[in-house]
């Protein structure tokens, strides 16, 4: 089995910064491709941002280049998202990604989601 779990989500005011953890564990016998994706209410799941598993390749959504930065720490097993520069509409709940793969296909592994608020 693989288990990842989010963590530090939270209510803040725009212009704010917000720190999000997710530390992978379970059945992952190498490193894989990781990253954040968030869900706001009424509307689908969308990718905010990537990074390969050496940690040398990020890619962001345009909604926030510029004010997130995705990072990785391997020998933990762990990946993070700072948020700076929050906006109200960056309120969704955030969403930490695996893709593993396994005899040719690649398979999606998700966390259970942290809530972001972003609010005046």
């Amino acid at each position: 089995q693989v288990q990842l779990v989010e963590s530090g989500g939270g209510l803040v005011q725009p212009g704010g910064s917000l720190r999000l953890s997710c530390a992978a564990s379970g059945s992952i016998f190498s490193i894989w491709p990781m990253g954040w994706y968030r869900q706001a209410p009424g509307k689908q799941r969308e990718l905010v941002t990537t990074i390969n598993a050496g940690g040398e390749r990020t890619n962001y959504a345009d909604s926030v280049k510029g004010r997130f930065t995705i990072s990785r720490d391997n020998a933990k097993n762990t990946v993070h998202l700072q948020m700076n520069s929050l906006k109200p509409e960056d309120t969704a709940v955030y969403y930490c990604n695996i893709k593993i793969n396994k005899f040719g296909s690649v398979y999606d592994y998700w966390g259970q989601g942290t809530q972001v608020t972003v609010s005046s």
